[in-house]
């Protein structure tokens, strides 16, 4: 499937710091993050556990899609997505290469 670069201008991509990380009450695989975006504080639910402790994670800055429609998955919502890749050798969290102020915009 192909998109227009008009609607891959609507998602937004920014940087932000992973503050909080949590055990998902209802699933194995799944963290629950608390991300500060440099304006407000948002509630990702993400499927990383297997790739990453939670200890690595804090601090963490990554890249989120900011304006995605929230979703609850498992009974919790998810506020944002964090955005990774996955191969054969596990999950892999997109960041950005040196520290960025928080909310700065990924094109």
């Amino acid at each position: 499937m192909t998109i227009t670069f008009e609607d891959f201008k609507k998602l937004e991509l920014k940087v932000a710091e992973i503050k909080e990380v949590k055990d998902h009450p209802n699933a194995d695989k799944l963290y629950i993050i608390i991300i500060d975006l440099g304006y407000t504080k948002k509630q990702i639910v993400a499927g990383i556990k297997s790739s990453y402790s939670k200890e690595s994670l804090l601090g963490k800055q990554v890249v989120v899609a900011d304006n995605l429609e929230p979703v609850f998955l498992r009974g919790v919502e998810s506020q944002a997505m964090l955005l990774a890749s996955q191969d054969e050798e596990g999950t892999c969290i997109i960041s950005p290469e040196r520290k960025v102020k928080l909310g700065s915009i990924v094109k």
